[in-house]
């Protein structure tokens, strides 16, 4: 299953090659999934290669071939369900697991939309949609599901169109990625930092900044608990 950015730059990426013959640049694919950096592209053409979709040519500049289409093109962005657990928290930096999800060993959490991991986006907090999210990402505090959009957070990573599961929490220790609400009215997903009186915000990403707030501007919403990767 493709997230979706790796699903709208293969559509992209056939459109070209379908009415011009030869395949974009990266600056054409950045625009056309509104990404900011060629890294970005590159981990999603990447993703793409490795799942089968596309081929890079070797010996020639910007040379792909798509090899395959999803069934679903075009049409919708799949369900949130039937996700392959990659497990990234900051008790466990990165673990993967290939292991088949049961019915048994699931639960629903409410599912609040996206979260800028790279510029910050107004909350969305939609109680009606649920994600499907293993037990084994879950302590006993109450949690919820977010999509990720941006690429601020790659090096830790986090990518674009991973879901993160959040664990509540309104206090946080030095060094852990939190969703942090900013003047009441923005949120982002950011390794928090304390320097004396302020807050630092810190990106996973170096074509980002730190930003910088006082301790009256940002509150913790939740901790990092796990990340599901569609696969």
């Amino acid at each position: 299953m493709l997230t979706r950015k790796q699903y709208d730059l293969l559509r992209f990426i056939h459109k070209c090659l379908t009415k011009d013959g030869v395949p974009p640049s990266y600056d054409e694919m950045k625009k056309a999934v509104n990404l900011k950096s060629k890294s970005g592209i590159h981990r999603l053409i990447t993703g793409l290669e490795e799942r089968g979709f596309i081929r890079r040519l070797p010996h020639k500049a910007r040379a792909l071939e798509v090899v395959r289409l999803p069934e679903n093109m075009p049409g919708e962005k799949p369900a949130h369900t039937g996700f392959s657990p990659t497990v990234i928290s900051n008790d466990n930096p990165l673990v993967h697991s290939s292991s088949p999800v049961t019915e048994a060993d699931v639960v629903s959490l409410p599912y609040y939309g996206r979260i800028a991991a790279g510029t910050p986006i107004e909350a969305l907090r939609d109680e009606t949609t649920q994600v499907e999210v293993p037990t084994a990402f879950l302590s006993s505090g109450e949690h919820y599901a977010l999509e990720v959009e941006g690429d601020s957070m790659v090096d830790a990573g986090i990518f674009d169109g991973d879901t993160v599961i959040i664990e509540r929490f309104d206090l946080a220790e030095n060094g852990m990625i939190v969703v942090a609400l900013i003047d009441e009215s923005e949120v982002t997903l950011k390794r928090l930092r304390r320097r004396g009186d302020s807050i630092a915000l810190e990106p996973a990403n170096t074509d980002y900044e730190t930003r910088i707030f006082g301790p009256d501007r940002v509150k913790v919403q939740g901790k990092l608990a796990g990340l599901m990767r569609n696969y």
